[in-house]
């Protein structure tokens, strides 16, 4: 894998990444109102895109994890970055769902 296909990758990454955290960020606001009626769809196509961005991920590591050599560039670095603190959102959205919802009940 040569620098332009794991920058692409990195790439990849932080889109996949980033529409997922826009997803759950306007889900986070969504049930702060008290509205509910997204959770579902919002949360299947957050996950969707981290599924994504896992699976660009999953390639430079098992091609590293072969043996290969690569010079990862900050692109990529960055990419990382931005899955996992999209994930770490996930989890804390989910957490904030269960809230918001015990309090509107």
């Amino acid at each position: 894998m040569n620098k332009e296909e794991l920058q692409m990758l990195g790439f990849e990454i932080v889109a996949y990444s980033g529409d997922a955290r826009s997803t759950l960020m306007t889900l986070l606001k969504e049930i702060r109102g008290g509205n509910f009626a997204n959770v579902d769809k919002a949360l299947k196509e957050a996950d969707e895109n981290l599924k994504l961005a896992h699976n660009a991920q999953t390639q430079v590591l098992s091609n590293e994890a072969s043996g290969e050599d690569l010079d990862l560039g900050f692109i990529f670095i960055h990419g990382q970055d931005h899955l996992m603190t999209t994930l770490l959102l996930r989890d804390l959205v989910q957490d904030f769902i269960e809230l918001y919802q015990a309090k509107y009940s």
